[in-house]
């Protein structure tokens, strides 16, 4: 979302045109669901995916079109499965797409997707939404905790009920679609070894905001971390000096030794946090968990603890480990929404 949030501010500042293509509604099999978004620009560029093969192309296409028409609409596309196999796709359904024009003669456009790109380095719950009336140029706006945002005839009382976790659409002549485009919540990582420098740019790419905790200077820069949000250097016996974890944050342990493991943990399982990973074999997990509740820790609250972390796909190398603790937080996230 960064990376499309900035092409696009950019194609605005030096006066270029943008067509924002959303898919706003989907089912079936569907190569992306609602929320996914691509921006076309003149001269044939793109940034960011509906989901690549037939639909894509065809949007492209479709997109390229309004730089000359300047007119925005709403497409829907019926992949049965014959025209899945023509098309050499695997995925098949129904998929209802959004095409808007950007004007850049517009200061409100640069203002509003200048603001969306500057949430995303916030800690906090905000939704890009939409208003769509026929065949009007679609309103879009943003909703976050200080309010709504770059509206012209959207309401909050349009929106009652719809700023949940997951994209929300409505029937009736005048439609309202919202999406989130950032939730509140941290990814603190306990350690900066090999497997979290592995780890925190992966999770930074599927939309974790990462925090990094260190006790060693030379494993606490900012180099070593493409994508962190921060990095914090203290003792790991004094945690609450530096960080406060709440019910929407998320905890990976991965220190350089087991007594710190345990430091950290004995901290962090007293504390709201939703997630608690911890790296380490099966032996260790058993030790450990003995371990924190003779310190007095609710068994209960083991219950939130992942160890050994990560799905079980035979990960060996650092890079391996940290796909399969990034596959199991994401399975996490999206079954915990």
């Amino acid at each position: 979302m960064k990376q499309l949030l900035d092409s696009i501010t950019k194609r605005l500042e030096t006066g270029e045109p943008v067509v924002m293509v959303s898919v706003i509604a989907s089912s079936g099999s569907t190569p992306r669901g609602a929320g996914a978004m691509m921006a076309v620009f003149a001269d044939g560029g793109f940034a960011g995916t509906i989901g690549g093969g037939a639909v894509e192309y065809e949007a492209q296409k479709q997109a390229g079109a309004m730089f000359d028409s300047k007119e925005s609409h709403i497409s829907s596309y019926t992949l049965a499965k014959n025209d899945v196999a023509d098309l050499g796709m695997i995925c098949g359904g129904d998929v209802t797409v959004c095409y808007e024009y950007i004007d850049p003669a517009d200061s409100r456009n640069l203002e509003l997707y200048s603001y969306m790109r500057s949430i995303l380095d916030k800690n906090e719950n905000a939704w890009i939404v939409r208003r769509l009336e026929g065949e009007k140029t679609p309103e879009t706006a943003v909703v976050d905790g200080a309010g709504l945002h770059f509206a012209l005839l959207l309401k909050e009382s349009d929106l009652t009920g719809l700023l949940g976790n997951a994209p929300e659409l409505t029937d009736g002549e005048v439609i309202f679609y919202t999406e989130p485009l950032t939730r509140a919540g941290r990814v603190y990582v306990f350690g900066g070894g090999h497997v979290a420098q592995e780890l925190v740019p992966v999770l930074s790419h599927v939309g974790f905001s990462v925090v990094v905790y260190e006790d060693r200077e030379s494993f606490a820069r900012e180099e070593l971390f493409p994508g962190a949000a921060g990095i914090i250097l203290n003792d790991f016996k004094r945690i609450s000096e530096r960080v406060t974890v709440g019910k929407s944050d998320y905890v990976v342990v991965m220190t350089r030794g087991h007594q710190m493991d345990y430091e950290v943990l004995e901290q962090m399982l007293r504390t709201q946090t939703r997630y608690v990973g911890c790296i380490g074999s099966a032996r260790k997990v058993e030790a450990t968990k003995k371990k924190l509740i003779e310190a007095g820790v609710p068994e209960s609250e083991l219950g939130k603890l992942h160890s050994p972390i990560g799905l079980k796909i035979k990960a060996e190398t650092p890079a391996e480990i940290a796909i399969s603790i990034a596959a199991e937080m994401i399975l996490f996230r999206a079954e915990n929404l």
